[in-house]
């Protein structure tokens, strides 16, 4: 572990983490977010993300979790006054963090997510609430999909929101961004060709991945439909669903069904549905009929 440094004033260091916070651009250029809150940061350290940074109240004894994360990481490790870790952590200072974590984005690289003879992914399109990415996101982790993918125009996964809606998911499942549905559907075709699909990916020769879309006019309700097959869930944009290109990438379009006087669910929400159906047949072990 390295020394204790101090930040004591709203320097230029300061500022830069201050960027990372709510500059997409600046956090893309230096490949780094902010992580807020117990669970997430825990998460980070033990799925073994890169920790650049541990940020602590220097006004506060530390609790044993703190002392304890202190201990395990070589993050380097900067003190600074209760009000500005308050504003790093989005707080009240009365409620402010004990540590915010600065830590390292992977590569958008779509061979971090294995294609196995199980497989379930899910591609969220032009999503444009970082709530409901991370959202998505945590669902995808709850009901065992092998990861996620972003793409097109889109809310960024390393918001702070959109990764404090993970809970810690984030850590846990691979999530890409991609420019366009294209890079997902030549991925797929790779696989299933037997392509290799990138170094460090743990993917099966010629596996089949079915994409199947989800529309309130979809032609097959979930529940009839038999996700045991390898399969890839697409999640359309909260208000106008998924893209022209996409529709037509998608080898059936599924519906989920409702009562009520609601004609459509919050994206996120209906991802979350799909992916608990297709959890619950796959631990029946059997299609659905």
């Amino acid at each position: 572990m390295h020394g204790w440094q101090r930040v004591g004033s709203r320097n230029a260091r300061f500022q830069q983490w201050q960027t990372l916070l709510g500059n997409r651009t600046k956090r893309q250029r230096a490949g780094l977010f902010v992580v807020q809150g117990v669970r997430p940061i825990t998460l980070a350290v033990e799925q073994g993300w890169p920790v650049r940074e541990l940020l602590v109240d220097g006004d506060r004894r530390l609790s044993r979790w703190a002392e304890d994360l202190l201990r395990v990481t070589d993050a380097e490790i900067v003190a600074l006054p209760g009000e500005l870790i308050a504003e790093l952590g989005e707080k009240e200072v009365e409620a402010a963090p004990e540590i915010v974590a600065v830590v390292e984005m992977p590569a958008d690289d779509l061979a971090r997510i294995p294609i196995k003879a199980d497989f379930l992914g899910v591609a969220f399109d032009r999503p444009s609430q970082p709530g409901n990415v991370g959202t998505l996101i945590r669902s995808a982790d709850a009901f065992g999909a092998h990861g996620v993918v972003v793409t097109g125009h889109a809310a960024d996964v390393y918001d702070p929101r959109a990764v404090r809606a993970s809970t810690g998911s984030l850590f846990g499942v691979p999530t890409v961004r991609t420019q366009s549905q294209r890079e997902v559907v030549d991925w797929l075709a790779g696989a299933g060709a037997g392509a290799e699909a990138g170094a460090g990916a743990a993917t099966e020769a010629g596996i089949q991945v079915t994409i199947v879309g989800t529309d309130e006019d979809g032609d097959t309700d979930i529940e009839d439909y038999d996700f045991c097959a390898p399969t890839l869930i697409v999640v359309g944009n909260e208000t106008v669903g998924m893209s022209t290109a996409w529709r037509d990438a998608c080898d059936r379009v599924l519906s989920i069904p409702m009562g009520g006087i609601a004609s459509s669910l919050n994206a996120a929400n209906a991802g979350t549905v799909v992916l608990y159906e297709a959890a619950r047949q796959r631990r029946g072990g059997k299609s659905a009929f």
